[in-house]
């Protein structure tokens, strides 16, 4: 079992950045794939960026590609989503999520393990 906690969401104007943290807490940390997905109200719940298990690899959807990165120190048990050059289109609420094994995924249903999300806003 691992428990994800979200956090550093908040309202920015577009054009401007936030870090998003994701605390885990439970199984081996180093041993779990990391992504981040967002949705915003009435839409699908998409892919964002997720990072191999040792955080060697990465991969991002095209929408974030260059603006977003994601990283995570497994000493530290927390994974983060640098987000640069906000655009309004990027608020919805972003979770973080886990999956047992090694490689990064971009699929919802390779994910075991979900946080609550934290909300992101972006103002025009």
């Amino acid at each position: 079992q691992v428990q994800l906690d979200e956090s550093g969401g908040g309202l920015v104007q577009a054009g401007g950045s936030l870090r998003l943290s994701c605390k885990a807490s439970g199984r081996t940390f180093s041993a779990y794939a990391l992504a981040w997905f967002r949705q915003s109200p009435g839409k699908e719940r998409d892919f964002v960026a997720s990072i191999s298990a040792s955080g060697g690899s990465a991969n991002y959807d095209n929408s974030v590609e260059g603006r977003f990165t994601i990283s995570r120190d497994n000493a530290k048990n927390t994974a983060w989503l640098q987000m640069n050059s906000l655009k309004p289109e990027d608020a919805a609420v972003y979770f973080c999520a886990a999956r047992s094994g090694s490689s990064w995924a971009r699929y919802e249903d390779e994910y075991d393990y979900w946080g609550r999300g934290t909300q992101v806003t972006v103002s025009s």
